[in-house]
């Protein structure tokens, strides 16, 4: 009986923030490691995924998504992100951004091309490359402010460079590309005829003067630009893995293709509340900016008072601390010990690395969660200095 897995399954791991979200639940520890709220959805956008339920939308949906729910996606991409949008031609729904992703990797990537990703980066894109058949580029995002080396980068640009990969409010970083970062990805983009896939699921999550600029939205990047969001990060439901993808006409048919056999389809009465969601007021989003606001200022200052180094980010829910004062070997070595002697779980930096030494000082916190975990977290922080010490003495005795 064959044993052998496949080879392109050797070439990267589970997901550590996954585990680390595993060994939370089991040990009992806080867990700011994954980037998902435990507090209510929207009660609103809850009852109407109940009325859609009610009203018998709990067959198939067209395979490519509700018309309904493409319709308030057009609605939406057009006012929010600038980019004109046939609801017919131009979009494709997935089960949560995951499966745009790699739906769209299969779609436009073939053997032997090549894919530049920043580094860091959300622990997805490299597998989906692999899998993909493709060879993953990548390009570090430079400390202290998570900054592109412009040279560094034209240079991963060659002959056999298919598509780069922006997510952007970035996770784990907070970064939040700005306009002139874009022209100039933009301009590489147009001189190499390379395609851009745009993560921008937590385009609705910044902050103070930051602004989110979607790169399909400049000029001669309608064309070449697969723009993937959801609603997952914004309404607070990630387990509805409920997304899109838009594209041009092209590249739209090859994405829906891929996305048929895939998953067939996302769940149909999310789909309808999606519409509902999408259609919300303004208002709501600056509920939401506000709230994050708050736990960010929170998680900061609990960090900051436990003796971590790290900086606020401009978006998305998540803050990277810098661990090299801890006397740890690495940032696994760091985790554990705030997981198993601390009790609050966070990711290690490396993970979201290629090149794992750019990230072993570094761990990231989510505040994606509720004031009293938020606070649970921080009472536990407050005692990490005193448990340092506890561990340096007892080293010392050793």
């Amino acid at each position: 009986m064959p044993t052998d897995t496949s080879a392109r399954t050797r070439l990267f791991t589970e997901s550590v923030i996954r585990e680390m979200t595993r060994r939370a639940l089991k040990s009992g520890a806080v867990n700011l490691a994954q980037g998902f709220p435990d507090f209510p959805a929207p009660a609103e956008i809850k009852q109407a995924a109940k009325r859609a339920i009610d009203e018998d939308y709990n067959q198939y949906a067209i395979t490519h998504g509700s018309p309904n729910f493409r319709r308030a996606i057009a609605d939406k991409v057009r006012s929010y992100n600038a980019i004109a949008c046939d609801p017919d031609r131009n979009i494709t729904v997935t089960c949560g951004a995951t499966e745009a992703m790699i739906a769209t990797m299969l779609a436009v990537v073939n053997p032997g091309d090549e894919v530049i990703i920043f580094e860091p980066f959300y622990e997805n894109y490299g597998p989906d490359v692999i899998l993909a058949g493709a060879t993953p580029r990548y390009v570090a995002l430079r400390d202290p402010d998570f900054s592109i080396d412009r040279a560094e980068l034209e240079a991963a640009f060659g002959p056999r460079t298919k598509a780069i990969v922006i997510n952007t409010p970035h996770n784990p970083s907070g970064k939040v590309f700005t306009r002139a970062e874009l022209e100039a990805i933009a301009s590489l983009c147009r001189r190499h005829d390379t395609l851009a896939i745009t993560d921008e699921i937590y385009e609705h999550i910044i902050y103070g003067g930051a602004r989110h600029v979607s790169l399909a939205s400049l000029a001669g990047m309608a064309e070449r630009t697969v723009t993937i969001s959801g609603l997952s990060k914004t309404y607070s439901i990630t387990g509805w893995r409920v997304a899109y993808a838009i594209a041009s006409e092209r590249i739209t048919a090859a994405i829906r293709k891929v996305h048929d056999f895939l998953t067939v389809g996302a769940p149909h009465p999310l789909q309808e509340a999606g519409a509902f969601a999408l259609r919300l007021p303004q208002s709501f989003y600056a509920e939401l900016t506000a709230m994050y606001e708050r736990k960010r200022a929170a998680l900061y200052a609990a960090l900051t008072r436990a003796g971590l180094e790290c900086s606020k980010p401009d978006g998305a829910y998540y803050i990277v601390a810098e661990i090299g004062g801890l006397g740890f070997k690495d940032d696994f070595a760091a985790a554990d010990f705030l997981l198993d002697e601390v009790g609050v779980a966070a990711v290690p930096g490396s993970s979201f690395y290629h090149r794992p030494e750019l990230g072993h000082r570094k761990i990231r916190f989510t505040f994606s969660k509720s004031d009293q975990t938020i606070a649970a977290a921080a009472e536990r922080l407050s005692h990490l200095q005193k448990k340092l010490a506890a561990r340096s003495k007892l080293s010392g005795r050793d």
